[in-house]
């Protein structure tokens, strides 16, 4: 990592055909992140494909120009230089890691990598005093912000409001699907079904190190199965629930999750202090579980209060009574 920096050459060190042929390859770079995340997103949101499809148009015109002027300026060889052989040159996020995000991320990120790349280039024009520098960096400022402004001109034209709105309908549905269901179905069976041991073997033993103990194997166990079940029982195909590993790990999770905060205040040494302070998280969670029920399932919330604390307090009760007898 550190000779990867001290081997990178600054920005203003760089000669005019140098900058010209990084901000080539910037252009070639961009092209190909665009045209990545239409790929992604074409099946379900054609619109958003479209604007992509259109920028990576753009991109490739834009290169075409500047290369037209370095063949004009320098010839025919262009010089290899990337993003990461400059340093304090603007980066780009991984596009595996932004494509995962949902289609307002990606909406998101192309902004922020237009205006990342205008704002630069007008700093950077700003600090030479070369004057042949300081146009060429002006130059492609103005052609960034020519990028910007043909990002909306594209939008009008093909994410329009009624588009707009189908596609970020259909964002939320899958975020719910793939998200939200599997993990309040995690965080719910964590909560409940973790009370009976733990405050069963709490009262029974009243050891707050075994109580732990037990609460933290439930929750552990109770995840894994969940995970695996989650993942297994769909692949998405049909339902259109989305990725099987996602839904997986969101219900693993939220499973874990569920169960470890009423056995994380079992490493309190004084069993009455642990168990009040169990008490009143086991409280906080059913809360949580009916919010999210009512915010994102449309359940009323009196109704998922209902379901939830009437649940919960069940399985919460039997725990002690089995635990005190």
């Amino acid at each position: 990592m550190l000779s990867r920096f001290s081997n990178a050459r600054r920005f203003l060190d760089l000669s005019e055909q140098e900058m010209l042929a990084l901000a080539i390859s910037a252009e070639e770079d961009d092209a190909r992140i665009y045209q990545s995340y239409a790929t992604k997103v074409r099946d379900e949101f054609p619109a958003s494909a479209a604007l992509l499809d259109g920028m990576a148009t753009e991109e490739g015109l834009h290169r075409q120009r500047l290369i037209d002027l370095h063949k004009v300026r320098f010839g025919d060889e262009i010089p290899l230089i990337r993003r990461e052989h400059v340093a304090g040159y603007y980066a780009r996020r991984p596009v595996w890691l932004i494509e995962n995000l949902g289609i307002e991320r990606i909406r998101d990120e192309v902004a922020n990598m237009e205006d990342a790349a205008h704002e630069f280039y007008l700093r950077a024009a700003a600090r030479v005093t070369d004057a042949d520098t300081r146009k060429l960096l002006g130059d492609l400022a103005q052609a960034e912000a020519g990028h910007l402004a043909k990002a909306g001109e594209l939008q009008d034209t093909h994410l329009h409001a009624d588009a707009l709105e189908q596609e970020n309908q259909e964002s939320h549905r899958k975020f719910i699907l793939t998200w939200v269901q599997p993990g309040l179905a995690g965080l719910m069976d964590g909560s409940v079904s973790t009370l009976a041991p733990i405050f069963a073997t709490a009262f029974a033993t009243q050891d707050t190190w075994t109580t732990f103990l037990v609460g933290l194997a439930a929750s552990i166990g109770a995840g894994i199965s969940m995970g695996f079940t989650e993942a297994a029982s769909d692949d998405g195909q049909i339902s259109g629930r989305g990725s099987p590993i996602k839904r997986g790990f969101a219900s693993g999770i939220m499973t874990t999750v569920g169960g470890l905060g009423h056995a994380l205040p079992y490493l309190i040494p004084d069993f009455w202090t642990a168990t009040s302070i169990a008490f009143v998280i086991v409280f906080i969670e059913l809360w949580v579980i009916a919010w999210i029920q009512n915010k994102y399932m449309d359940t009323p919330f009196f109704r998922a209060a209902m379901q939830v604390v009437l649940g919960g307090a069940l399985v919460f009760a039997a725990g002690i009574i089995i635990g005190s007898a």
